[in-house]
């Protein structure tokens, strides 16, 4: 079944102040030196309004603003790495990327810049890119989770799963309080067969954050797996209870309810989950959910 990836950008402004410059995400905070006081930079009036902008939702007026201190100043990495955030916002990918991309240029030292670059050209399934300017965020800073979590998802995309645990174990490390890295390890221990390491990965992943329906989801399709039937039945219930929109859960439970011999209660949610899966555009699972319907009435 889809497993949803989550790809993580640093979308907290680069404030323009005169000490340091403070960026932070949900798992970790990334520092950096500002080499000059900002109040004397061209273009930094510019750049300070469209960040007030931003906080207060104006993003098109922000994107002007930022492209106006980049018009004043192109080596205003600030402003290259704000309008790249601004861009994303709005959907538009690849000219984020490309923000992102003048940042570096402008800062060559701009970890945030290269790991966000990493993310966007991730996001755009440019995978080798994506991994070259992820790793260089990880050289300039090694301690920053969430270039080591996006390079676990290119690897793991690209088939390297000793690979992708690796820096995931790193993500794990460096932020304790993120679940992502967590869920994910858990998943490719499953896919390899180390249920009781994937066990302890997904169980930390729902502890770090309980309404994690994929993880959910996950550790029922293990406890499936295992025959632990009560098991699987309470996570695929609070995968759905996670949201209530995730179909996994409902098939999930279904296939509980059929080992378990309750037909009527197999029935009701195996049809919640076809209609969901129809509603979502799943074809092909909303097949699998009627194929059993069907089996279930002869």
């Amino acid at each position: 079944m889809n497993r949803p990836f989550r790809y993580w950008f640093s979308l907290a402004l680069l404030l323009a102040i005169a000490s340091p410059h403070v960026a932070q995400h949900p798992a970790a905070i990334a520092q950096r030196a500002t080499p000059v006081p900002l109040q004397n930079v061209s273009g930094i009036n510019e750049l300070n309004q469209g960040l007030q902008l931003i906080q207060q939702g104006q993003v098109d007026a922000a994107i002007a603003s930022f492209r106006r201190a980049i018009q004043l100043n192109p080596r205003l990495a600030a402003a290259h790495y704000n309008l790249g955030l601004a861009l994303r916002q709005k959907g538009q990918l690849q000219e984020a990327a490309n923000a992102f991309y003048q940042a570096t240029v402008a800062d060559p030292q701009f970890a945030l810049a290269f790991a966000n670059l990493g993310a966007a050209l991730l996001e755009g399934n440019n995978l080798n890119l994506a991994e070259q300017y992820l790793q260089r965020a990880i050289q300039l800073d090694g301690s920053m989770s969430l270039a080591h979590y996006n390079l676990g998802l290119v690897r793991r995309l690209q088939g390297k799963r000793p690979e992708a645990i690796a820096s995931f174990q790193r993500a794990v490390q460096l932020s304790s309080n993120a679940a992502e890295p967590s869920y994910h390890l858990g998943v490719l221990y499953q896919e390899q067969g180390q249920l009781p390491q994937a066990i302890a990965a997904l169980q930390r992943a729902v502890q770090l954050k309980p309404n994690y329906a994929e993880a959910h989801y996950s550790l029922g399709s293990i406890y499936f797996q295992q025959n632990r039937l009560a098991e699987a039945l309470n996570a695929f219930r609070r995968s759905a209870e996670a949201n209530p929109s995730y179909a996994n859960a409902y098939y999930g439970a279904g296939l509980v309810f059929i080992r378990q011999n309750n037909p009527s209660e197999a029935r009701r949610v195996l049809q919640y989950a076809r209609d969901l899966f129809n509603a979502q555009g799943n074809r092909q699972w909303a097949t699998s959910a009627a194929q059993l319907l069907q089996q279930m009435q002869q």
